[in-house]
């Protein structure tokens, strides 16, 4: 395979505090010669963990991004063991534009491994597999609902088959400190970030925080403090770790959300009631939401009722909502054991 198109302004490897960019050549209509810059940073100090911290995977979930940019500015190589790299937007187009896909439509978490002579957000995909993920022993990947959903604050991941990987990666995921933790699949296909650094061995943590197209402030912080704490609990960040025993905090609910079957989608075109908000119990047949119909007001509303006795994990933030929309999502209460 030829070599990555994506070139890097900083030494990755040297000791110390540097801020740069990736640079992916374009051809515009301004412009016969020009770049995409994805911004980095890369904190290194001493022998320890790599640990790569990615946001704005999508550009319109910004919880992560406000994270890891601040993380960006406050880390100092005297807090680190080993070298953090963190790249706090890695779809800008997307992120300016206040969208989920880049302007041309593609979704970079559907990029993956990636090609060097592709568009170039599969560069850039590429680049990750190619250069980053076999560099880092940790990666952890922001996300939250965007402006179309909200997400139960929390951090989740992906039931891996490695025994080991999966128990570390259980224990990451807890590091967040969050009321609630989930479990989730693909059921879009494949090209999944975290999926690539997966298969690639890696310690995956990831995380949902909130969306509905805000930012609260109790989101913030979640963002912010389970970030730090997961840095410390991989090691890369000095200080003392954190558990939601040591914070006087109840332990945290894990979401079973594996199956496809309670992801709802809307049958019709309409526009979307919510019933009940992200947390709250449900049993199966309880109407979570209620589909109306603007152009034709004498007919009553859909009644759409959750599958299953569980826990609602999403709802629909916007309520225009064309056929084919998910419109909720509920999981069911799993015990940790059961996962390892």
């Amino acid at each position: 395979m030829m070599p990555s198109t994506v070139s890097c302004s900083i030494d990755l490897q040297a000791e110390g505090k540097r801020i740069g960019h990736l640079r992916i050549n374009k051809i515009t209509n301004t412009a016969g010669w020009a770049s995409t810059f994805i911004h980095l940073g890369c904190v290194v100090n001493g022998k320890g963990p790599t640990v790569l911290v990615l946001a704005g995977n999508h550009g319109d979930e910004y919880a992560g991004q406000l994270a890891a940019l601040r993380l960006l500015q406050e880390l100092q190589p005297e807090q680190v063991h080993g070298r953090v790299i963190i790249i706090p937007v890695l779809s800008p187009p997307a992120s300016k534009a206040n969208t989920r896909t880049w302007p041309s439509g593609a979704n970079f978490n559907r990029a993956f491994p990636g090609r060097p002579d592709g568009p170039p957000h599969e560069q850039l995909a590429d680049y990750l597999t190619r250069v980053l993920f076999p560099m880092a022993d940790v990666v952890i990947d922001m996300h939250s609902g965007g402006r179309s959903s909200t997400f139960l604050p929390c951090s989740h991941m992906h039931v891996v088959d490695n025994p080991q990987q999966r128990k570390a990666m259980l224990e990451a995921m807890e590091a967040w400190c969050s009321d609630w933790h989930y479990l989730y699949i693909d059921v879009n296909g494949n090209g999944l970030l975290p999926v690539e650094a997966e298969n690639q061995g890696k310690l995956v943590v990831t995380t949902e925080l909130y969306g509905g197209g805000r930012v609260p402030v109790a989101v913030q912080d979640l963002a912010w403090n389970g970030l730090n704490n997961v840095l410390r609990h991989v090691g890369a960040m000095k200080g003392e770790v954190q558990t939601r025993a040591s914070l006087g905090l109840p332990p945290a609910v894990i979401i079973d959300g594996r199956d496809p079957g309670n992801i709802v989608v809307s049958p019709e075109d309409g526009l979307f009631e919510v019933m009940l908000e992200p947390g709250d119990p449900v049993k199966a047949g309880q109407p979570v939401g209620r589909l109306w119909f603007m152009d034709k007001p004498s007919r009553a509303p859909e009644l759409l009722c959750s599958p299953v006795d569980g826990v609602v994990v999403v709802t629909r933030a916007i309520p225009i909502t064309e056929q084919g929309d998910c419109v909720f999502v509920v999981g069911t209460v799993i015990e940790r054991e059961a996962i390892l």
